[in-house]
């Protein structure tokens, strides 16, 4: 079985209990160290391989998002905050979840089965065919190709190299980018809203300035999109 080994960077000491109690239950991940401030945790990165850090937002001397953004090349990232606010901020740095505190064993079980499900498909050929003018894709998937209409699909989310794809019924994940996609869709059917996500017009339920609802999942407006998303949602609407 692949290990991957993480990280704590969590300044509460019980909060880094809990989270060292959960790490120790899953028998692919493999902790390495906890530490109280990102500083120290810098450090000894440069020296050990980490597949996964698990980081709180407020941290002594050196915040979280700032030491997300002195990596290079950072590895995955799962957020464990009391602060629900940043959600937005964390996605936008392609972050793979983020934890509200108190953090129950299955809310964390769930964002580590999400990193285990990206990296399990590293071993698979996938990619998106779109026949030209047609009303559908092909989306390698397992090792098979997955027929979608694209009048199914409720909205696109963007994990770093792969892509997960929403319908009502059903989830896709398949190795692509969201920039790429983008481009095959139906013009003027899906909407681009923030860097992570794209939605089917057809299927949004309702919205405000900073937020999109799709499929009973609030999704939010990225700050760059946000102008050109509510004048074309107001439009649409009417308002």
């Amino acid at each position: 079985m692949e290990k991957y080994n993480c990280i704590i960077i969590e300044d509460e000491p019980l909060a880094a209990e809990i989270l060292q109690e959960y790490i120790a239950d899953i028998p692919f991940l493999n902790l390495k160290n906890t530490y109280k401030d990102a500083l120290r945790a810098l450090e000894d990165m440069r020296s050990n391989e980490i597949d996964l850090i698990f980081l709180d937002i407020n941290l002594p001397k050196l915040k979280g998002f700032d030491f997300i953004q002195t990596l290079k090349n950072p590895p995955h990232i799962i957020i464990t905050t009391a602060y629900h606010e940043y959600a937005l901020q964390g996605y936008e740095l392609n972050i793979v979840d983020y934890l509200l505190k108190p953090i129950e064993f299955s809310r964390f079980l769930k964002a580590v089965n999400k990193l285990k499900m990206l990296n399990s498909l590293k071993s698979y050929s996938s990619s998106v065919f779109i026949p030209q003018g047609s009303s559908y894709m092909f989306v390698n998937t397992s090792k098979k190709k997955v027929k979608l209409h694209f009048e199914d699909i409720l909205y696109i989310e963007s994990l770093k190299e792969y892509i997960k794809i929403y319908t009502s019924d059903k989830i896709i994940v398949t190795k692509y980018q969201l920039g790429q996609i983008e481009e095959h869709l139906p013009k003027g059917d899906f909407l681009r809203i923030h860097r992570s996500f794209i939605v089917s017009k057809e299927k949004i339920e309702a919205f405000t300035s900073s937020e999109i609802e799709v499929g009973n999942k609030q999704l939010p407006i990225g700050r760059s999109y946000k102008e050109l998303v509510n004048n074309l949602l107001q439009g649409i609407s009417g308002i």
